[in-house]
């Protein structure tokens, strides 16, 4: 069983994710303690992932690379996923620091200390569950640190680059 709690646009919701040991891409998820069966076709490909079917019904959604906006029929949602396994909320940035918002594995650096960066430059790729994120500057600073390098795995909130 995997717990989580998300917020989406700032309500707290209490889930709770058990895959099914009889049919793959199956799952049992409680949401504020309601019971739900969640069938996900492409489980074993989340890149591929666009649509599961919610106790019987289809439901296409759209989530951004960063897992911080979901978008659904009913339009787009602010999310906030905080793994209560992992011990924390998925970090926020403002102040320099780069965190990892998945854990997962570094394949490319495009920075290196010193180097003047800009809102929004792609700094390094971060892949995960076979899907490749690209992780941008929050602010235009000088990289002061670069923590990681390629091959290199990461942790949720593990600082990955600070920037000054």
């Amino acid at each position: 069983m995997h717990k989580l709690t998300i917020l989406v646009e700032n309500q707290p919701h209490e889930v709770e994710v058990t895959p099914s040991r009889a049919r793959p891409g199956e799952f049992m998820v409680f949401v504020d303690g309601h019971p739900l069966t969640v069938f996900v076709p492409d489980f074993d490909s989340p890149e591929l992932v666009d649509w599961m079917i919610v106790d019987d019904r289809p439901y296409e959604f759209i989530l951004s690379p960063d897992l911080r906006v979901a978008q659904i029929y009913s339009g787009r949602y602010d999310i906030v996923v905080r793994d209560k396994e992992a011990g924390g909320a998925r970090p926020a940035v403002g102040d320099g620091r780069v965190k990892a918002p998945i854990p997962g594995l570094i394949t490319r650096v495009h920075v290196e200390p010193g180097q003047v960066v800009d809102v929004g430059q792609p700094l390094l790729v971060l892949e995960a569950m076979k899907m490749e994120n690209e992780i941008r500057s929050p602010i235009r600073g000088v990289v002061h640190h670069l923590a990681v390098q390629p091959g290199q795995t990461v942790a949720l909130g593990e600082v990955m680059v600070e920037i000054q």
